[in-house]
């Protein structure tokens, strides 16, 4: 395995053992350098059958509890589960003839589940947050409601919350709502962020010119790829062994407090995680 140096954490990666490479991903990404991982739950119709009712959305947590697991196994620090819904899930059940309504109270329960597989895993944040596509105004709002829903348990729980929202620069709004529930803003994390994000921490895409633009606004960030691992589309959104490449690459340009930021501080600020400590 190559070391860096450093702690290398992706913030935002799905592993699936049962359709696609699983542990053979973090393996790629622990001999490029990589040492935490968290591991963020597939939408659930990528992992079975859309789901009916709180029991429905068993599988996909215990699954990726047990995956994360597996992924501790190969790495020189460690990886935890992100349990939640796809805010996806919500025009899903709407196309199968759910209500808005129905289908938000339905995310929720979801969310209820993964708080309670969290507070007895290990794992440090739940995930939620609103389509990024156009959607009538009634799954806006349901999608809204289930979103703070989930801030309300993160609170409760002592959690975290990952977002996948639409694309934009200021989550300010969203950051106010989690206050409000009695969850730190700072501990609301936006997936799939541009280089820098008012309101809430965002998780930078490591494309060189959003990491450029992050390491220079010196404000708390997180790295990530999204990696899907999806057979059919392998290397989706970005491959296991790009945010160790990017670290590497943002030493070599000088920005050593940068890679403390994305890798120590800010893991630690939002999950409470020492990814020092963890190192084997």
């Amino acid at each position: 395995m190559r070391d860096l140096g450093t702690p290398v954490l992706d913030n935002h990666m799905h592993l699936d053992p049962e359709h696609a490479r699983g542990i053979e991903a973090v393996k790629d990404f622990a001999r490029s350098g990589g040492t935490h991982l968290l591991v963020v739950n597939k939408p659930s119709w990528h992992l079975g059958p859309l789901p009916e009712s709180r029991d429905g959305f068993e599988h996909v947590f215990e699954t990726t509890i047990d995956v994360a697991a597996r992924a501790s196994e190969e790495l020189r620090g460690r990886a935890w589960p992100v349990l939640g819904v796809h805010p996806g899930l919500i025009s899903q059940l709407v196309d199968d003839g759910y209500s808005a309504e129905d289908a938000g109270e339905l995310m929720q329960a979801g969310l209820e589940v993964a708080a309670e597989y969290a507070v007895e895993s290990d794992a440090v944040a739940l995930k939620s947050g609103r389509p990024h596509y156009d959607v009538s105004e009634a799954v806006w709002a349901a999608s809204n409601d289930a979103m703070r829903h989930a801030f309300t348990l993160a609170a409760d729980r002592d959690l975290a919350v990952q977002l996948h929202t639409e694309a934009t620069e200021d989550l300010t709004q969203v950051g106010e709502w989690a206050e409000a529930e009695g969850l730190s803003a700072e501990r609301v994390v936006k997936h799939y962020a541009a280089g820098e994000l008012a309101g809430v921490t965002p998780s930078v895409m490591s494309e060189k010119d959003r990491l450029e633009r992050a390491a220079e606004a010196g404000k708390p960030f997180l790295m990530e790829t999204d990696f899907v691992d999806d057979p059919d589309r392998p290397g989706m959104v970005m491959g296991p062994k790009t945010v160790p490449r990017r670290v590497n690459w943002l030493l070599e340009h000088g920005y050593e407090a940068a890679v403390r930021n994305a890798h120590v501080k800010t893991p630690a600020a939002v999950y409470g995680i020492d990814t020092h400590a963890t190192l084997a």
